[in-house]
Formats: C-alpha cells, sequence, structure tokens
C-alpha cells in the first residue's frame, strides 16, 4: 500500500498566505490524485477518509474542551 502524507498537504494549505497559494496546494493534490493508478487511489481514498475522520474528532474534542471552560 502507497502512503501518503495528506498531513503536510493540509498543513500546507493552513499556512498558506493568501487564496492564490491554497488554490496551488489543493491543485497540486488534485494533480497527484490524477496521476494515480485505480489500486493508489483507492488507498489514497481510504487513507484521506481516515485522515479527515481523525481531523474531524480533533476539532470535536477542542469545541467540546472550550464548551466545558465556558460552563465554569
Amino acid at each position: 500500500m502507497k502512503e501518503f502524507n495528506l498531513k503536510s498537504y493540509h498543513i500546507r494549505a493552513m499556512n498558506a498566505s493568501t487564496e492564490a497559494e491554497k488554490t496551488a496546494i489543493n491543485q497540486e493534490l488534485k494533480d497527484l490524485y490524477d496521476s494515480l493508478s485505480v489500486e493508489d487511489k483507492k488507498d489514497f481514498n481510504e487513507q484521506l477518509q481516515t485522515f479527515l475522520i481523525k481531523e474531524m474528532a480533533t476539532i470535536n474534542s477542542f469545541y467540546q474542551a472550550t464548551q466545558e471552560e465556558n460552563l465554569n
């Protein structure tokens, strides 16, 4: 299975100083995906789904902690 460093794209996009830079990073990721074989696209999609679930869980954890602090 090919490993994709999706977090690096995410961090680069978050730190992009302009929308144009963010768009270029997203295009780079799309170009990578387009260049993959069918099997690698399957791996990519599975890894992307796992990455997004983890990121959403982290965001939710921070949100819950903030809400709890606001209640105290």
